[in-house]
């Protein structure tokens, strides 16, 4: 019978220190790596242009030093770097230049440098 009193003393002592569990929202990049090669291919894809390469000729960048560089760089960055490049566009923002110039014109003309609306 002490026996049996002294496990369930113990049980209960111990029922009394489980530890608090903590719960947390966990981020999908954090949990999903990113494909190091599949990342790797898609720069190389952009490096690899001749005019990508002509340019960078021209600014005196090395080629030895840019596969250095990427060699080094981590998974992480490695896939921004490869997202970036992917979502870039070609040509620039050209839909804001546009927009801008044209409120430019407009403030011009309410102030009355320009005259692009003639008043009849």
């Amino acid at each position: 019978m002490k026996f049996v009193v002294g496990i369930v003393c113990v049980a209960l002592i111990n029922l009394g220190m489980a530890g608090a569990a903590s719960a947390a929202i966990v981020d999908t990049s954090a949990l999903v790596t990113p494909d190091r090669a599949a990342d790797m291919g898609v720069v190389r894809t952009q490096l690899d242009r001749a005019d990508v390469r002509a340019k960078m000729t021209e600014m005196g960048v090395d080629a030895a030093a840019v596969d250095s560089r990427l060699a080094s760089l981590s998974d992480r960055e490695l896939h921004k770097l490869a997202v970036d490049l992917q979502n870039a566009p070609a040509g620039g923002d050209v839909v804001w230049i546009i927009g801008a110039v044209f409120i430019v014109l407009i403030i011009l003309e309410l102030t009355g440098v320009i005259d692009i609306f003639k008043k009849t």
